[in-house]
């Protein structure tokens, strides 16, 4: 059996997920793997994981003919930048994956939302490019965006607040 992703059906996946408790999840098709990993301990921290990849990699298999799984070495990361403690009668506006923050939708158009600005339900805020595929995140609140905390073209993790917005 062939098993093919399209651009929506990743984004489900990867919100249904990131909606969950699950904490491992792979998924391997004729020529991609799929691994989500997080609040993993890595090094004393804890980081998301999202890895894939052109071929699935062959199972080392020892002289006995046994397979073993063999973990991979964490890559090493940079942790996000630590984010001011927020306050109470403010929203944050968190990345729902791993990606790539842009505030605009192409090089040199204007930002989707810039501090100070008013934004309602359903209106796109940022794109967040997860492997080569571009993701519009849209507000769940309305009022006025009062902090951005990510610079553009800045890679974010799971869970990192982007931006603060103060409803109306």
């Amino acid at each position: 059996m062939t098993m093919q992703l399209d651009h929506d059906q990743l984004h489900r996946l990867l919100a249904a997920l990131g909606e969950s408790d699950i904490q491992e999840f792979r998924l391997e098709g004729d020529d991609f793997r799929l691994e989500i990993r997080r609040n993993l301990p890595v090094s004393g921290s804890v980081q998301p994981t999202v890895q894939l990849v052109s071929e699935p990699e062959p199972v080392p298999v020892s002289s006995s003919g046994q397979s073993k799984v063999v973990e991979a070495a964490p890559a090493p990361s940079n942790p996000p930048p630590a984010v001011p403690a927020s306050r109470a009668d403010l929203v944050d506006v968190t990345a729902p994956m791993v990606g790539t923050f842009y505030r605009s939708p192409g090089p040199g158009e204007p930002a989707f939302v810039d501090q100070g600005s008013r934004i309602g339900i359903g209106q796109t805020v940022c794109i967040l490019e997860a492997m080569k595929l571009m993701n519009e995140l849209e507000s769940e609140v309305s009022g006025e965006v009062v902090e951005i905390l990510v610079e553009n073209g800045t890679p974010v993790e799971f869970g990192q607040v982007l931006m603060r917005v103060k409803p109306s």
